[in-house]
């Protein structure tokens, strides 16, 4: 759910699964956030070639649905609803939202109906967009079950511009990041909770890949539980840990089949982000200078934003990633599911 993707970018060529437009105005992205939280969740591995990036899963597939035409959705979240049934519909099993809607009987039906099938559902906690920043809550990232996330800095406090009136249950790296840009280009300095949601997606969907046997409420209980800590207000359990969200061991999850023993090595299929972040408009576009760094530890994905390190994490040997935020959400689903994005 967001403003489409460009399908011939580098990092996203062979990527993308399904494509739906809601719009009636065709595939292309002209606002460019729907190219950038694709990427971001499941952009091609580009270190090979010289080019220090790569998706959170960069081995999933995409399953994009353009709900908007612009860099804000213009209809106010009318389109969401649908949007994630499609992604639902169509396989996904994580649905990245990456938009701050109101709240609705409809877009509360279509968040029920995606977890109901085993979706596990991620958005963007909002941006601050006023300069009181009395925003109001963000939905869906305000509804019971759904990953709500924040942006942080690379000392895992709250960056300005994440808003405080949404519950939040985790953050992620989302400032300073470099996304691929509509024809060919990058953005270096893209920023908003909209891309920390595209990075935890990116993570949902490594656990999912992992841990096939896991249902949605477990795969939210293992990311949350393996969060960095608490380190302010706005930042819930902390900075989202691709490592241990991945390897940990969970108390719960020992039935039978419940997980597991060794990470699976084929990623789950993710779904493209929709609607872009308020403060992306105004970043400037350039071509990347390796901002964004992928590390691919040992037999795992590796993880895209350069902030990954920050804090201390210890990776082990795996790798892994606006008022009305105007990005669609992003789906990703296990191997031979199909992913969707809403925005």
């Amino acid at each position: 759910m967001d403003s489409g993707v460009d399908v011939g970018h580098t990092m996203l060529e062979g990527r993308v699964a399904d494509y739906t437009d809601l719009t009636g105005t065709g595939k292309r992205d002209c606002a460019g956030h729907g190219t950038g939280v694709a990427a971001l969740i499941a952009g091609r591995d580009l270190t090979a070639q010289g080019v220090p990036l790569a998706g959170v899963a960069p081995g999933a597939g995409l399953v994009i649905v353009k709900q908007q035409n612009a860099d804000r959705d213009e209809h106010g979240g009318e389109r969401l609803p649908s949007a994630i049934r499609k992604a639902v519909d169509v396989g996904a099993q994580v649905v990245n939202v990456s938009i701050a809607a109101a709240p609705s009987p409809a877009l509360e039906q279509a968040v029920r109906y995606a977890q109901d099938h085993d979706a596990v559902v991620v958005a963007a906690a909002g941006n601050v967009t006023k300069d009181d920043g009395n925003d109001g809550p963000a939905y869906p990232a305000s509804y019971p079950g759904v990953i709500s996330v924040a942006s942080l800095g690379e000392d895992g406090h709250r960056i300005e511009s994440s808003g405080l009136q949404t519950r939040v249950d985790l953050g992620a790296p989302g400032r300073d990041l470099t996304i691929p840009w509509p024809g060919g280009g990058y953005n270096p300095q893209a920023e908003g909770t909209s891309f920390a949601a595209a990075y935890v997606s990116g993570v949902v969907a490594l656990v999912r890949a992992s841990h096939p046997a896991l249902h949605q409420d477990q795969v939210v209980r293992r990311v949350l539980s393996t969060a960095d800590g608490n380190v302010g207000d706005g930042t819930g359990r902390g900075m989202v840990n691709p490592t241990q969200a991945v390897t940990a061991i969970v108390p719960g999850e020992d039935a039978p089949g419940a997980a597991t023993a060794q990470p699976s090595l084929h990623p789950a299929k993710l779904a493209a982000p929709s609607h872009s972040d308020g403060h992306t408009t105004d970043v400037a576009i350039g071509v990347a200078a390796g901002a964004v760094g992928l590390a691919a530890l040992a037999a795992l994905c590796g993880i895209v934003v350069p902030m990954g390190n920050r804090r201390g994490w210890r990776p082990g040997r795996v790798v892994l990633g606006d008022r009305e935020e105007d990005e669609e959400p992003i789906v990703t689903g296990t191997e031979g599911g199909t992913i969707g994005a809403h925005h």
